[in-house]
């Protein structure tokens, strides 16, 4: 009986003890401090979209001259004509060639004339047409003046597509980090495996067609001045092109 009465205590004791252990765990994680919340993870920046370009927002002819002297880049490649200029006057009449992205030129003067329909398939033509005088520093002829459209005026206002045709500074150091490889094709205006649809945009221009919205994975054919390449991209990576007659 007596030793009955002892594993009966003993069992309550012990009883006692779990429960007090469980309370005191209870009460400790319940007044502990709050750990901080881990910070969510960072979505990566691609570094294209991390390069800073300047817009000057022209509306003036006064505004667009401060730009004389200096050293601009075609941006638009593949979109812009240009045709020889004789003192000021530009000749419509015949085109010296097409505008290539990343091109050099430098900036002698802005000028103002009426321009043909065939002219205005860019730039409207409004009341008259702006033209941004230039020369082709690394051409075979150095010296000749070109003038390129560049804005319009209409209704005694003006209105200035530069920030959107060029870059006022040098697209090789922008995007220095494409490497080498790349802005030798860029430079050269040629496609190679691994390239980026806006490192083919740079090199075969602007103008170009795709049935897919899914920029980086889809078929692009870009017209490149009248021979059409098709590009397969694959997680943003040029796999596969080919001529393309289909543009």
């Amino acid at each position: 009986m007596e030793n009955g009465k002892k594993a009966a205590i003993g069992g309550t004791l012990l009883f006692f003890i779990v429960v007090g252990v469980r309370v005191g765990m209870i009460y400790r994680e319940r007044n502990a401090p709050e750990k901080p919340a881990a910070a969510p993870a960072r979505e990566k920046i691609a570094d294209d979209d991390l390069v800073f370009l300047k817009k000057k927002r022209q509306d003036s002819m006064a505004n667009a001259r401060e730009l004389n002297g200096s050293t601009l880049w075609v941006s638009a490649g593949g979109q812009m004509d240009y045709y020889p200029v004789s003192g000021k006057r530009v000749d419509y009449a015949k085109t010296s060639g097409t505008l290539l992205g990343a091109q050099k030129l430098e900036v002698k003067d802005f000028t103002e004339q009426v321009a043909p329909k065939a002219a205005t398939h860019r730039i409207p033509g409004g009341d008259r047409q702006v033209l941004m005088l230039f020369t082709l520093p690394d051409s075979e002829k150095p010296t000749q003046v070109y003038g390129v459209p560049v804005g319009y005026h209409e209704n005694g206002q003006y209105t200035f597509y530069i920030d959107e045709i060029f870059f006022y500074d040098d697209p090789h150091e922008l995007y220095k980090h494409w490497g080498p490889e790349v802005w030798k094709a860029v430079d050269s205006h040629q496609v190679i495996l691994g390239m980026s649809e806006r490192q083919v945009q740079m090199a075969l221009g602007q103008v170009s067609k795709s049935l897919s919205n899914d920029y980086g994975n889809r078929l692009v054919v870009y017209a490149n001045l009248g021979k059409p390449i098709a590009v397969t991209f694959v997680k943003n990576k040029a796999t596969a092109f080919r001529p393309d007659q289909g543009f």
